[in-house]
């Protein structure tokens, strides 16, 4: 049943954002033989929190896909990193913006909690927050007075949530490791593995990493003792095509000593977000850089850290090829093989034991995978499993 639509305030700025909930469907049993999509619901690309300065001035004035910017409001866009709440409602985060530190100044950081709904295709967005630095956390000049985040001062990539309610996230500007607290706020200062410097790096310096190569992902293990953030990019030294899967102490507050490689199927290839199966299976999202029909590489791998065959390199197995996916239903519209087709696919969790949730960063106004000439909406999908992942218990409440 549908809640009427009502008006609530989020955020620090007061936004104003018109709700209407959804009920949330379950993807529902059933075996199937090959990885097959069991659920399709769009958030348009046209969707937009209501601001109180203009977004993307730094675009300029000429249409991008058919879209002229600057926006009177901020858009709903760039989910890279998501949380499941249990409860149907999931946790967004948009990343920098537009692409850039430099024409992002005017995007506040933000998470968005929104309610897809497999019955009816929708996605109904119910609330959300923006990131914050109220106490003075971090240790560098912010574009905006009130301390409200943007895309200038930080590049959030990836999301966890503990027990208490916060949260810390990935950020490739440091690459940092950032604590929230359940508003957005920030809690202590970020943290930064030694040796490993990005060239957007407030404090400048020689840069070890690419650009926008920092903390893609971010995974929570199933105690919550320990995160384990995974670059997106090689570190200078480093094998090409070798990625540091680092670990970090939440008793501490610090990484510790522990290591681990990842090796991409190719160098051109990056990452795009990860999550936990147990203690030591992750999924892991892989991809290449094109769209729409030039897109080649779209894959979920099975990861294991404990490197069973002695390579150097955490273990992987094929497990879904987003671009050769079972459609039988026909979900979406789409044809019996559906395709995932995104430039950057940053956002997977587990919905149960075998059906895996994933959502694409649609980079509005930039990315147009699915329609040449046409800003992609957010898609949000499900994909149900031949057999069970038999994931620690923990992983799903």
């Amino acid at each position: 049943m549908r809640s009427p639509a009502l008006r609530s305030a989020v955020g620090l700025g007061a936004l104003a954002l018109v709700l209407s909930a959804a009920a949330p469907t379950s993807a529902g049993p059933g075996a199937v033989d090959v990885p097959t999509l069991t659920g399709h619901a769009v958030l348009p690309a046209h969707t937009f929190v209501p601001a109180t300065e203009p977004s993307g001035a730094q675009l300029g004035t000429e249409p991008i896909n058919g879209v002229t910017p600057p926006f009177a409001d901020q858009p709903l866009q760039g989910f890279s990193g998501i949380v499941r709440r249990g409860d149907g409602t999931y946790e967004v985060l948009s990343d920098n913006g537009y692409g850039r530190k430099s024409n992002s100044a005017d995007f506040a950081l933000r998470v968005n909690r929104i309610v897809p709904d497999l019955a009816t295709g929708a996605i109904d967005v119910v609330g959300g927050f923006n990131l914050t630095d109220p106490a003075g956390h971090l240790p560098f000049p912010l574009t905006r007075p009130d301390r409200v985040l943007t895309g200038a001062d930080l590049d959030v990539e990836s999301i966890v949530r503990l027990r208490d309610g916060s949260y810390w996230m990935g950020d490739e500007f440091g690459p940092f490791m950032v604590h929230v607290d359940r508003a957005g706020r920030v809690l202590s200062p970020p943290v930064q593995p030694a040796g490993v410097t990005s060239p957007e790096h407030p404090d400048g310096g020689t840069p070890t990493l690419g650009r926008s190569k920092g903390f893609e992902a971010l995974i929570a293990a199933p105690d919550r003792r320990f995160l384990y953030p995974l670059l997106e990019g090689t570190v200078t030294g480093d094998p090409a095509g070798t990625l540091r899967l680092y670990e970090f102490d939440l008793r501490t507050g610090a990484f510790t000593d522990r290591r681990w490689a990842y090796r991409l199927a190719a160098p051109n290839l990056a990452i795009g977000d990860a999550t936990a199966i147990d203690a030591n299976r992750f999924l892991v999202i892989e991809r290449d850089s094109a769209q729409g029909d030039a897109a080649q590489v779209k894959r979920i791998y099975l990861v294991d850290r404990r490197d069973r065959d002695a390579d150097g390199a955490v273990d992987k197995t094929l497990l879904v090829d987003l671009l050769d996916v079972a459609n039988p239903r026909r979900l979406g519209g789409f044809p019996e093989t559906f395709r995932f087709p995104f430039d950057t696919i940053e956002n997977v969790t587990l919905l149960d034991e075998r059906t895996v949730v994933v959502v694409q960063d649609n980079n509005f106004p930039f990315s147009n995978g699915r329609t040449p000439g046409v800003p992609d909406a957010t898609e949000f999908i499900t994909v149900r499993l031949p057999a069970s992942l038999h994931p620690d218990p923990r992983v799903l409440r």
